[in-house]
């Protein structure tokens, strides 16, 4: 189901189809607005160099997140992978003292 969300970006307003819902693409949009208007403000430049510019902010805060999220599932699989090495030898202990246990 596709809906049809007014946005407004940059003082123009645009009809966004989108799968997801209305206060979703609204809040996408009010972000990109404001890194245009952020951008604008801080630089004067046109609308559309701060779109460019804004555009190139986001992308660089996406691609910086992403690898923090890699990292994280990286450090996450690590840890995963050192707790089931550690479940191991604590089974193989427990057989152990077991078997040491029986002998007496």
């Amino acid at each position: 189901m596709s809906n049809r969300v007014a946005v407004i970006i940059d003082g123009r307003e645009y009809t966004i189809l989108a799968a997801e819902e209305a206060e979703y693409v609204k809040k996408v949009a009010a972000l990109v607005d404001q890194h245009i208007k952020t951008v604008i403000d801080s630089t004067r430049v046109s609308s559309v160099d701060g779109a460019t510019l804004a555009a190139m902010n986001i992308a660089d805060q996406y691609y910086r997140e992403t690898e923090a999220s890699e990292n994280l599932r990286r450090q996450l699989k690590e840890y995963l992978e050192e707790g089931a090495k550690q479940k191991l030898e604590i089974s193989e202990l427990k057989r152990e003292i077991f078997k040491l246990q029986n002998k007496k």
